[in-house]
């Protein structure tokens, strides 16, 4: 696990060193401007085989970033490498930090320029600390033209110092007008906006240096704050994958229920079952309409099948319900919602299953559809349910619009979560999910090979195979996640990211797995 702080906790952080633990400024400084500079250094060492000159340019502002970025070039001065610090802020306004740098800069005739007087020429590295996690408001007016001109100054390289300026460091969203980059150079903890889009394309590749905060500064903060921080999963968190123990029967790895698939509709059932298993689920029932029934048993042979007149639906008769009742009782885990379709009995079955299961479920597709359509049935949500909705199903349970919650992402899905009680997927290039009690995890793996019908349902599958073998609620959803991107990254090498097809995914899932035991 590895935690995403916004600017405002990374400051609490930088500020607990400094005051509290006593580290100086000036030496976390030095360190966060050694790594700038050899990620400079990386990329000039390079051009150097081409050219005789590499010619490096730091806009700095006048806060701790500019400073930053003042001491990396005087770094890079030393090394012998030509280059020119251009000033973006007011100096008036500079923090103690800044003065000291740009005085040993000065001392060292290293050209210092204000903005306004700099002629641009050639630019082969371009050092972009300008504002770091600092940036709040849209940037406007000077600081403007100043990105404008770092956008337009055809750097071959680009270094963001913490943040590429333009760049909320929450939110990941652009402030007016951003300066990509190609590395990011960030402190201590990778910033949240760096891992949400837009943010994490401006961002390039991200390195997170270790300048010498004390250890576990940020779950220090988490205990302090008495509130969890955002979180994203690396390869170490395969190991919270479920134990299998030798001495088992099929239901040791739990019974998963799929309420799934209308007449015609058939494929997402198939789908969520066949990750469930590849997962590890000991058991699979596919409860669907009865048109669906030879397909799953050519596909799936491995599956329950449990049929239902789609027609009788319409009216929910005692014979359905009494199905429902058998099967909730079966069940460990219950998926509700893939393909069923809108039709007027979907409130009844909707109805049915949440006021009958006692167990974990997860509501996706079709059901978050039929649970915007009747608003009044979220009286029924428990602390057992996941949701897994797109931008699209959001905005119809949410009524804001889909650009709205594309700009928001971890605050919708928080609000919808807090005011539930409930687990929310919020699903996006950079998946969301976020916990009642205010959790939040950050999707880090992934590719748009994922942005493929089908590759939903795939996912509510891993997360009930998870589900059904023991898993928390969070830890399901949180590494089911992070599974089923992992899975897409390893087909885009394998495949490409244009022809992977849903059951190739649930069928990677199932190679991870095996090579995690």
């Amino acid at each position: 696990m590895r935690y995403l702080v916004t600017g405002g906790q990374m400051k609490a952080i930088d500020r607990n060193a400094i005051e509290k633990i006593g580290i100086p400024s000036v030496v976390l400084m030095e360190r966060a401007a050694m790594a700038a500079a050899d990620e400079a250094i990386r990329y000039a060492e390079k051009a150097l085989k081409n050219q005789e000159i590499v010619q490096i340019w730091a806009f700095c502002g006048s806060g701790n970033n500019g400073a930053d970025g003042i001491a990396a070039a005087r770094l890079l001065h030393n090394r012998g490498y030509q280059v020119t610090v251009i000033l973006t802020g007011g100096a008036e306004h500079g923090t103690e930090e800044f003065y000291l740098q740009r005085r040993i800069a000065l001392n060292l005739e290293i050209p210092v320029i204000d903005w306004k007087d700099f002629l641009p020429g050639r630019c082969d590295v371009l050092i972009d600390a300008v504002f770091g996690v600092g940036l709040s408001r849209p940037v406007e007016g000077d600081y403007a033209r100043v990105l404008q001109m770092m956008k337009d100054c055809g750097a071959g390289y680009t270094v963001a110092v913490d943040m590429p300026s333009g760049i909320h460091s929450d939110n990941g969203q652009i402030m007016g007008i951003a300066v990509p980059a190609d590395v990011t150079v960030t402190f201590g903890y990778k910033k949240l906006g760096s891992a949400l889009y837009p943010g994490r394309e401006y961002c390039g590749r991200v390195e997170v240096c270790d300048i010498g905060f004390p250890a576990d500064s940020a779950g220090r903060l988490s205990e302090s704050l008495n509130a969890p921080l955002a979180v994203t999963y690396g390869p170490e968190d395969m190991r919270k994958l479920p134990v299998r123990p030798s001495y088992s029967n099929k239901g040791t790895f739990g019974k998963v229920l799929i309420v799934a698939g209308s007449e015609n509709m058939g494929g997402a059932a198939y789908l969520s079952a066949l990750a469930a298993y590849r997962m590890g689920a000991g058991l699979v029932k596919i409860m669907t309409a009865s048109a669906n029934r030879q397909m799953m048993q050519e596909l799936l042979p491995e599956a329950i099948l449990s049929v239902y007149d789609a027609d009788g639906m319409e009216l929910c008769p005692e014979l359905l319900r009494e199905k429902i009742e058998d099967a909730c009782a079966w069940a460990d885990v219950i998926v509700l919602g893939p393909g069923i379709g809108q039709g007027e009995g979907v409130r009844e079955l909707l109805y049915e299953f949440l006021t009958n299961a006692y167990v974990p479920m997860v509501l996706d597709a079709d059901g978050l559809n039929a649970m915007a359509r009747y608003p009044e049935l979220s009286q029924y949500y428990t602390e057992n349910i996941i949701i897994t909705p797109h931008l699209g199903e959001m905005s119809r349970l949410t009524g804001l619009t889909t650009e709205q919650i594309r700009t928001n992402l971890v605050s919708t899905a928080s609000e919808y979560s807090g005011a539930h009680g409930i687990i929310c997927v919020l699903k996006d290039s950079a998946t969301v999910v976020t916990g009642r009690d205010g959790q939040c995890y950050v999707n880090s793996s992934g590719n748009s090979s994922l942005a493929k019908a089908g590759s939903g349902d795939v996912l509510t599958g891993v997360i009930a195979g998870l589900l059904a073998q023991g898993a928390e609620l969070w830890e399901a959803a949180s590494l089911g996640v992070y599974l089923h991107g992992v899975a897409g990254d390893r087909l885009k090498e394998k495949i490409s990211s244009h022809g992977i097809l849903a059951r190739e995914l649930a069928n990677e899932i199932g190679l991870i797995a095996a090579e995690e035991k």
